[in-house]
């Protein structure tokens, strides 16, 4: 198969109104990308010399998401004449006058659809000689589909359209995929001999078939046995239902190469994330983007990485996390929330209810519990202790704070940025930092407890804590007789 003989035509024009959506169809997403990205990366597997999508819809908005998955993509807009067969015939006048090569059409709405199927439909197409191949499948429940039509020695004669058959071709239980391969001077010669007079009113491709037998080029059907490679999505029912079969592809694939899931019922991964093998996936978790997954590391239970780096032996629990990088054997949880920007150093740790933003945590580095860490720095060996806050905003700007190697950071700290802590440095609890720290120093806030006898008596009398502290008094006055 020539790579310039051959050129892909994405049907991306329709405006799927059964999905009830201010969204164009062909932009919902499922498996971390939109449905017509998941057919763009079938098709550029193909390696075709040309791929160009048919748009009318929300032209300029699906125009612009089909570009930034595939920059090199011919955008061609569909006319007021409506049907698939119509948007085959615009996208062939784009080609350029002397490809001669064959034309492969694919809907933009049907994302499962995969290059290896793909490529034995061109490669059939091809030896077999034809002017026209489809992909067809056999569904008990072929109601609202368009039935393969063949004759009693099992020769394809045609496509109907459900609301163009009768009763008897209605029960007929090989449905057409949507999905083609023509020989272009065939089609093309095909579609300027079809009208819309049908009862949809529409230019019907698949009367490309009876035309193209009419003139004496050959047409074939191949059957899948995976249905899910042709299904399409047109309304939120099956718009799930899709996510949940390409998830579940996904998944066995990773298990396959090696990576344990405990449960991939509860395990959503997206088409683009990576997973090195003896990898941990537990229940609950979601990774989502571009996140990487090095071997050894444990990831879940109830855990979400967007666009994460995870390294090697890392554990992550019960924790929300984007754009974030954990080195080898990081930890990070439970019920910690990791913001874009941070980088935990090796065998770092981001305890539980710790929230960190836009911020390096250095080698052995600890926040173990209970604090907020933004726009900071923090050297190798440091521990900051629990309820500690970096005030990094003054109300205009955000500000960096910085702290060494080996800082023991005390309990109720505030470090009020700008602000630096040397390497070595002790900070004691409920501090105030706001003058930088130089090495080998404390830093502690020097203020004398106040106690007032009697004030709740006085204050708070006839509440439980008066009468508990009465009960105390009485106890101890007692305990003096």
């Amino acid at each position: 198969m020539s790579h310039r003989s051959l050129a892909v035509v994405i049907l991306a024009a329709g405006q799927g109104t059964r999905m009830r959506s201010a969204l164009p169809k062909v932009l919902h997403r499922i498996g971390g990308r939109t449905l017509i990205a998941h057919v763009l990366d079938a098709a550029a597997a193909l390696g075709p010399e040309q791929v160009l999508a048919v748009v009318r819809h929300e032209r300029d908005r699906v125009s612009a998401a089909i570009l930034e998955h595939a920059p090199d993509t011919v955008i061609v807009d569909q006319d007021a004449v409506p049907g698939t067969g119509r948007a085959v015939e615009q996208a062939l006048a784009a080609l350029p006058d002397g490809f001669e090569g064959s034309v492969v059409v694919l809907s933009g709405d049907v994302p499962l659809i995969d290059s290896a199927t793909l490529e034995r439909l061109v490669r059939g197409h091809l030896e077999g000689g034809r002017a026209m191949t489809m992909l067809s499948a056999i569904s008990d429940n072929p109601t609202g589909l368009g039935r393969i039509l063949r004759d009693p020695s099992g020769a394809v004669v045609g496509i109907v359209e459900e609301k163009d058959a009768d009763e008897a071709q209605r029960r007929i239980t090989e449905i057409n995929g949507g999905v083609y391969v023509f020989a272009r001077r065939a089609v093309e010669a095909a579609l300027a001999g079809i009208d819309t007079d049908n009862a949809q009113g529409e230019k019907y491709l698949t009367d490309a078939a009876a035309r193209i037998l009419a003139e004496g080029g050959a047409v074939e059907a191949v059957a899948t046995d995976d249905p899910w490679i042709i299904a399409g999505v047109n309304d939120r029912v099956q718009l799930a239902e899709a996510g949940r079969e390409m998830n579940a592809r996904i998944v066995r694939a990773h298990q396959r190469a090696g990576v344990t899931v405990q449960d991939p019922a509860t395990t959503w991964i997206d088409a683009d994330v990576s997973i090195e093998p003896d990898a941990e996936i537990l229940p609950g978790t979601y990774l989502q983007g571009a996140t990487s997954i090095a071997a050894g590391a444990v990831i879940g239970p109830d855990t979400t990485l967007v666009d994460c780096e995870v390294g090697e032996g890392a554990r992550i629990r019960r924790s929300e996390a984007t754009l974030a990088v954990f080195a080898a054997g990081a930890e990070v949880g439970p019920f910690a929330y990791v913001r874009p920007g941070t980088e935990l150093g090796e065998a770092g740790k981001i305890g539980a209810f710790v929230e960190v933003k836009n911020s390096r945590i250095g080698e052995g580095s600890k926040i173990p519990h209970l604090s907020y860490v933004g726009d900071t720095e923090i050297g190798r060996g440091t521990n900051v202790g629990a309820g500690t806050i970096v005030a990094n905003y003054d109300g205009v700007q955000k500000h960096r704070t910085v702290v060494g190697d080996a800082v023991r950071i005390g309990s109720k700290n505030v470090l009020i940025a700008p602000v630096t802590i040397e390497d070595g440095t002790y900070t004691a609890a409920g501090t105030v930092v706001r003058k930088d720290v130089p090495s080998g120093s404390l830093a502690l806030n020097v203020a004398p407890q106040r106690t007032i006898e009697g004030w709740v008596a006085e204050h708070r009398p006839g509440t439980s804590t008066a009468e508990a502290a009465e009960r105390s008094k009485s106890a101890k006055d007692g305990g003096k007789q």
